[in-house]
């Protein structure tokens, strides 16, 4: 798994201190950053070749995140498929699993708009960080 480290905004929380569920979705999209490496997407982001969408996305939340604790965000990969693959990712605060979630990204082709075979390349990748679900915990 990979590690990404968050720091809370004031604004990411409601009137108890709680973090708000907002956040969560770009915390955890902020993490999955490191595909973009995989893909060998580059510093431009053309439309024409972009490799990749998001097909689907779920969260559940543990336990309560508070402001003023750092958030680790932890992710892996927990399926390869053939034109897919599935991030597994789990929030930690403070020593304990907050919150987990799944998103399903997709190899895609948007000239022809239709998904395409995962390369071998990215194949390999991703496969050097697979991981069982809940395995860090």
């Amino acid at each position: 798994m990979w590690k990404t480290i968050i720091h809370p905004r004031f604004g990411d929380t409601d009137a108890l201190r709680h973090i708000n569920n907002v956040p969560l979705a770009r915390w955890f999209e902020e993490a999955r950053n490191v595909i973009f490496e995989m893909a060998d997407v580059g510093a431009e982001i053309n439309p024409e070749t972009f490799p990749l969408i998001m097909a689907h996305t779920d969260y559940d939340f543990v336990s309560e995140m508070l402001f003023g604790h750092e958030i680790e965000v932890r992710s892996g990969i927990s399926r390869i498929g053939t034109k897919s693959f599935t991030v597994y990712q789990e929030a930690w605060q403070r020593g304990a699993l907050r919150a987990k979630g799944h998103a399903i990204i997709v190899h895609y082709d948007f000239k022809r708009r239709e998904s395409t075979p995962l390369s071998g390349s990215l194949r390999e990748k991703l496969s050097a960080h697979l991981v069982t679900e809940n395995a860090a915990s």
